[in-house]
């Protein structure tokens, strides 16, 4: 990869004046309603993210709003989402809002696409993964922002660390983490050589050490939700056993990963929040085209490249946030 073409796709901001003048705002929100619909639950790092900078917004703009969390990292039963989601749709038919915003995937698979396709009320999307092809989108009444990971750079710039081409991914078992995992080959072209979904931390560990024998490089993602996941247990699980280069676009896997472009979760909110505003100005969801994310950030990790004997190129160490 050239530096020119790293820089390109590292955004950092760049962009967020031009979305913000895009829309057309009315000046007074007085009365207006928003309802927060999360996938996830507020602990996990980047619901918090998206959801900080959205509530910043709307309490700017002196807007009621109210959120919800359907929790499904915790509660990842078929029968706890569905029970989860009616409970959504009881307190969005409660509050009566204006729009609804949601967040990652599914709140739009459990409570947008069955109880509220192209109706009446106005829906804004965020963080759903890769395309929304499986939801049917678009809706006349819905819009948003797609989560599409910056895959290619990362491994472009793995591969010049690696020894050979074979790519392994170690991720939990879930939903999102499946659909990921099943969309590099597209944005790759090419396979994916080995896929690990562990479903506690004991297997993710063990999934790890296969792959430092399987695989030239890894990448790693989300692993919370698993059980009795341990974060520093896992940062210093890698950096006694890792043998291959690893990255990753998960900002919090910093600490683990040689490498990473990682996404950027209050582009995902302040998207959200403005295309809402737009909205309640009287513009229709149809009429705000559905975006993909458009910034990174890179990281690379001394410690790792030190346990591996890299050297890191350096045009990327003047570029990228150091991790020691």
């Amino acid at each position: 990869m050239t530096q020119q073409t790293l820089r390109n796709c590292l955004r950092l901001g760049i962009g967020l004046g031009l979305l913000i003048s895009s829309f057309a705002f009315a000046q007074d929100y007085a009365g207006k309603r928003v309802f927060i619909l999360h996938s996830y639950n507020d602990q996990f790092p980047w619901t918090h993210k998206i959801n900080q900078i959205i509530r910043n917004i709307l309490d700017a703009k002196e807007i009621v709003s109210s959120t919800f969390y359907l929790d499904t990292k915790n509660h990842a039963s078929e029968s706890e989402k569905l029970a989860a989601a009616q409970m959504a749709k009881l307190q969005i038919t409660k509050f009566k809002p204006d729009v609804v915003i949601t967040s990652d995937d599914d709140a739009v698979q459990y409570v947008l696409m069955p109880y509220y396709k192209d109706s009446s009320l106005p829906f804004v999307f965020c963080g759903v993964n890769w395309n929304a092809n499986a939801y049917g989108l678009p809706y006349k009444n819905a819009t948003g922002m797609l989560e599409v990971e910056l895959i290619n750079e990362i491994v472009k710039n793995l591969q010049e660390y690696a020894k050979g081409r074979r790519l392994g991914t170690l991720a939990l078992d879930g939903f999102t983490e499946r659909k990921w995992v099943a969309h590099y080959a597209e944005y790759l072209g090419r396979a994916v050589d080995k896929s690990y979904f562990p479903n506690t931390f004991e297997e993710w560990k063990d999934n790890f050490l296969r792959l430092q024998n399987e695989v030239d490089m890894v990448i790693l993602l989300n692993p919370k939700g698993l059980k009795d996941f341990d974060m520093q247990q896992a940062q210093s699980f890698i950096e006694e056993n890792i043998k291959v280069p690893t990255g990753s676009s998960i900002a919090w896997m910093s600490q683990m990963s040689l490498l990473g472009i990682t996404l950027i979760p209050e582009e995902q909110g302040l998207w959200a929040a403005q295309a809402a505003l737009a909205i309640l100005g009287g513009r229709a969801p149809s009429n705000i085209p559905i975006v993909q994310n458009r910034q990174g950030k890179l990281f690379i990790n001394l410690k790792i490249a030190e346990k591996l004997g890299i050297t890191f190129k350096p045009y990327l160490l003047k570029i990228g946030d150091i991790i020691r």
